[in-house]
């Protein structure tokens, strides 16, 4: 029978040893088979991609006047063809991109400044892809070594290693295995009737605890405790296997570790437990975007010293890894110079410019381009068919809304012209109004239709208000429960100013007094209701005007302006007409009507100056129901309302502070006395 045992524990040993070389073929197929499924997932979603753009029948980009909707209109697969409105931009991205140009794109949110970082690295010549590697250095493990080959190479290096290291992780299980089998034998079988059953028990649970413990070092252990027993050799940093385009990475917000690399604290620094060295290290934005573009929105939120960083990375194209925090272990690292070779395409808003660092910016001026976002285009039929093509290219990127009607993309458009601000003008801030359209979308797809009408729209704009909108709504009513401003009668200096609270206009409660001085030495103009700088400003500049038109001496009145219920504060001069109206009022005791509400800035001269929001202030007083608005001439052609709101109030456009007095005041001997007099100031 002994002869058999040998032969016994060898059969034992070699159907194990089958059954781990099974298993691990097993998993190097399963991962190949994996990367096959990608490229072949990838190819149907192309091709089903390709199948969702056909269209039956579809028109010319520039014919505005036949398309019955969206449908119709074609939508290139190309990002540098669905950018709208930013001629100029897509130019200089053109040349960039054919040179390697650093750009660095400035402007307010939703004009398309991450659209074109994603059409930059589409027009990027497509250059040899590289992988990056990381080796375990013999000599001096916190100096990992670096190794760049081909794109898809360093997968199969690492799963070449990873089968190396399988095989030999298995080969030292096995002679645990075998040992343990072995001696178990032994034990039971000889060993037994001298020492047993107790002594010979305690030893198998000896044997069992000691070879779970050989078992767990070599998972987790660094080739110390035993010979042979090694982590991997290598880690793939950066991936390009699968690209057949320059990367483009986001490092929008991204701090330090994130955008420069780093690496991992150990917290098993001792006792052979540790990871080794080059496993802790993790490529940062600016190595995954070699031979690609790196887009950094919100620049100026980047620390100065990582900016500082970024700098010498964009010079010497190469930059080392090494731990970011000065309190982690991964601070002694340092590996070899990683390959960083990228195209920076640098965006914010225009107050970011002074937290850039200067150097930074000097850079991308010095070997690149700087540009500043279109906010509007120009309201002509070729610009309201590039309307129409934001619509259907938000259609077919949402994939869950159904096409817009005709009616519908007129509705749209014409929110294009309200929200531009400017008379002329469609707006180009598309983010805020995609949220329109998909809102419309919903709608409909919710109802079932197979296309967006008009009242999905006019439904949309009702529920998808911003905050700003909603709160103005409701500091509306209830202002008009409280009769903090009234719509009907007249007041001695109160008058119904109008601004804006986001996108949304408010109506706006002025009052003044006039008393007597407090200080010997000449009147004060004593503005409240949480005034910022420009405001205060505004304010203080009414005494000129009221010096020069009225020729009253006010050195002996102390004026107090009062911005009633401004708990959210007050910013600009658009206020200005109605501070002089109400001051002027007070001082000459002349009543203002209070169904006319008024908007404009006021110079020291006495004209009426352009401001900002005038549909939207126009709307707030439609919906206070007041009847009149006083706007500045130069805003007229700014005004974008429908018929059913024309006829709902009457817009009075001034140029001067005589014409706003003629319009405000009340009839009276004393508004006829006061626009006499400030007509002889004014000869």
């Amino acid at each position: 029978m002994l002869p058999l045992v040998p032969r016994a524990i060898i059969r034992i040993m070699l159907r194990i040893l089958n059954k781990e070389i099974d298993k691990a073929i097993h998993t190097m197929a399963t991962e190949n088979n994996q990367d096959t499924s990608d490229t072949e997932e990838a190819k149907v979603k192309k091709a089903k991609s390709r199948k969702g753009s056909e269209k039956v029948e579809t028109v010319d980009s520039s014919d505005f006047d036949k398309f019955e909707s969206t449908a119709e209109i074609p939508v290139s697969d190309k990002v540098i063809d669905q950018i709208i409105g930013q001629e100029r931009a897509v130019n200089i991205i053109k040349k960039a991109s054919s040179q390697k140009r650093n750009v660095l794109l400035i402007g307010s949110p939703g004009t398309g400044k991450s659209m074109l970082a994603q059409a930059m690295a589409e027009l990027l010549p497509v250059e040899a892809l590289e992988d990056i590697l990381v080796y375990q250095n013999s000599e001096d493990e916190n100096a990992p070594v670096i190794k760049v080959v081909k794109a898809g190479e360093g997968r199969k290096m690492l799963q070449a290693n990873r089968m190396k290291a399988r095989m030999s992780g298995s080969n030292v299980n096995l002679i645990i295995m075998a040992v343990v089998i072995l001696v178990s034998f032994l034990l039971l079988f000889y060993a037994r009737p001298h020492l047993g059953d107790i002594i010979t028990a305690a030893l198998l649970i000896g044997l069992f605890v000691m070879s779970a413990m050989l078992t767990f070092a070599t998972q987790i252990g660094k080739g110390k405790l035993m010979p042979g027993m090694e982590h991997e050799q290598m880690k793939l940093l950066v991936d390009n296997h699968d690209k057949k385009k320059a990367p483009f990475v986001d490092a929008t917000g991204a701090r330090a570790g994130a955008l420069l690399g780093d690496c991992r604290h150990d917290p098993l620094q001792s006792g052979g437990l540790g990871t080794p060295a080059h496993l802790r290290i993790e490529a940062g934005a600016i190595h995954r975007a070699n031979k690609g573009v790196l887009f950094v929105d919100e620049v100026a939120t980047i620390k100065a010293r990582s900016q500082q960083e970024l700098l010498t990375a964009m010079q010497e194209k190469k930059y080392s890894i090494t731990g970011q925090s000065e309190m982690s272990s991964g601070a002694l690292v340092k590996t070899q110079a990683v390959p960083c070779d990228f195209v920076l395409i640098a965006a914010g808003n225009y107050s970011d410019i002074k937290y850039m660092h200067p150097a930074l910016r000097s850079r991308i001026r010095g070997y690149g381009y700087e540009v500043y976002m279109d906010e509007s285009i120009q309201d002509t039929k070729e610009n309201r068919m590039k309307i129409c093509k934001f619509i259907a290219q938000e259609v077919k990127k949402d994939g869950k809304i159904p096409h817009f009607e005709r009616e519908a993309v007129m509705e749209i458009i014409n929110e294009a012209r309200k929200r531009s601000g400017r008379k002329g003008k469609l707006t180009l801030k598309l983010r805020e109004l995609g949220g329109l359209i998909r809102a419309a979308g919903d709608i409909a797809q919710q109802e079932g239709a197979k296309y967006a009408t008009l009242a999905h729209v006019e439904l949309a704009k009702k529920l998808s208000q911003t905050l700003e909108q909603q709160v103005a709504s409701q500091m509306l009513e209830q202002k008009k429960d409280y009769k903090v401003f009234t719509i009907n009668g007249k007041q001695i200096g109160k008058v119904n100013g109008l601004a804006v609270m986001g996108d949304s206009g408010i109506v706006l409660p002025i009052v003044a007094e006039i008393a007597p001085s407090s200080s010997k030495e000449e009147g004060r103009i004593i503005a409240t209701g949480k005034l910022g700088s420009i405001a205060k400003e505004a304010v203080e500049n009414v005494s000129a005007i009221i010096k020069k038109h009225t020729g009253k001496d006010i050195s002996s009145y102390d004026i107090h302006v009062q911005f009633l219920q401004t708990y959210e504060g007050v910013e600009g001069d658009s206020a200005s007409i109605s501070v002089a109206t109400a001051v002027i009022s007070a001082l000459e005791e002349a009543p203002i009507l209070q169904n006319i509400a008024m908007t404009g800035s006021l110079s020291v001269r006495g004209e009426v100056l352009p401001i900002g929001g005038v549909t939207q202030k126009a709307e707030a007083a439609i919906n206070a129901g007041i009847k009149t608005i006083i706007i500045p001439k130069s805003n007229y052609g700014d005004l974008v309302l429908s018929p059913k709101q024309l006829k709902a109030i009457e817009i009075v456009p001034v140029e001067n502070i005589v014409q706003v007095l003629q319009h405000a005041l009340a009839p009276s001997n004393k508004k006829k006395s006061l626009l006499e007099k400030i007509r002889i100031e004014l000869k």
